[in-house]
């Protein structure tokens, strides 16, 4: 096991916020933007297309996210290309953040455990996305693994999509939003971590004052807050001031459209990861 994956996430995150901005660059090669950069919607393509965002933005900003299911899309190939982003961002010293979404119970969601934050494993980044809806005791095989690893999770909480708040803002019987009790889950298992926990949530940073209805103090995790939906899908400073508040340190900005439409070309796409990075920073620090 190396140094850095004895270090936890939540350590290594703050570091590399610090150093390069609170800044994830999505990696999303779906058809559009395939067709967009004049590549085949194929592995083939798909590899070119991840790998021309790691030369562009490895080792310049905190994270990538490479969506799992645009690469799963093209079968074996596709899998291996993924493979080939974790270890660019490894070998460029960039966090990965493999956008996943896993969820399941028992020995399954040991095996997806296994996969996706187990040392030795290709598709090992950093950190996995991960959803509670099972019963967020379901994720302890993979709370487990990751704390052996120095991994790190990104629980699903409030999500931008127009059916999240059917599950996210139910009430339990006895009156807590499912949000905050997914909240409050994560804040434990961070209980005493500094400068953070390794446990975060999934926070759409178009949610506007969700978290306030769905009574979430965010601030209270002590954890990372991955914000979907800065740049092209809306959210600004205003947008990240408001949803956030005083939490606004513990949030990783995640653009993937607002950098993405830059290319295929590797100058331009460094140069609109580089301007996204300095407006999350501006907004969040």
């Amino acid at each position: 096991m190396t140094e850095s994956r004895v270090r936890p996430f939540g350590e290594r995150l703050v570091e590399a916020m610090d150093a390069h901005g609170p800044l994830c660059v999505g990696i999303d090669p779906h058809a559009a933007l395939l067709a967009d950069w004049g590549l085949p919607d194929d592995a083939a393509g798909v590899r070119e297309f991840a790998l021309r965002v790691m030369e562009a933005v490895g080792g310049r900003v905190a994270a990538v996210k490479p969506q799992a299911a645009f690469f799963e899309r093209h079968g074996s190939r596709g899998v291996a290309a993924l493979e080939e982003v974790v270890a660019a961002g490894r070998a460029a010293g960039t966090l990965v953040v493999v956008d996943a979404k896993r969820g399941d119970i028992g020995s399954t969601m040991g095996a997806y455990a296994d996969a996706f934050l187990a040392d030795g494993s290709p598709l090992a980044g950093d950190a996995l996305t991960v959803s509670p809806y099972l019963g967020f005791g379901s994720l302890d095989p993979a709370v487990e693994l990751a704390r052996a690893t120095g991994r790190g999770l990104f629980v699903l909480c409030l999500t931008s999509n127009p059916e999240g708040p059917e599950v996210q803002h139910a009430r339990t019987a006895d009156g807590v939003s499912v949000a905050a009790a997914v909240a409050s889950r994560a804040a434990l298992l961070n209980t005493g971590a500094t400068p953070m926990g390794s446990v975060g949530l999934v926070v759409g940073a178009t949610v506007g004052d969700t978290a306030r209805r769905a009574d979430v103090d965010l601030a209270a995790v002590n954890g990372p807050l991955l914000a979907p939906g800065v740049g092209a899908q809306g959210a600004g400073p205003a947008e990240l001031a408001r949803v956030f508040g005083g939490a606004r340190r513990q949030v990783l900005a995640s653009s993937s459209r607002g950098v993405l439409r830059a290319g295929p070309d590797v100058q331009p796409l460094r140069t609109a990861a580089l301007r996204a990075s300095a407006e999350a920073a501006a907004a969040l620090r």
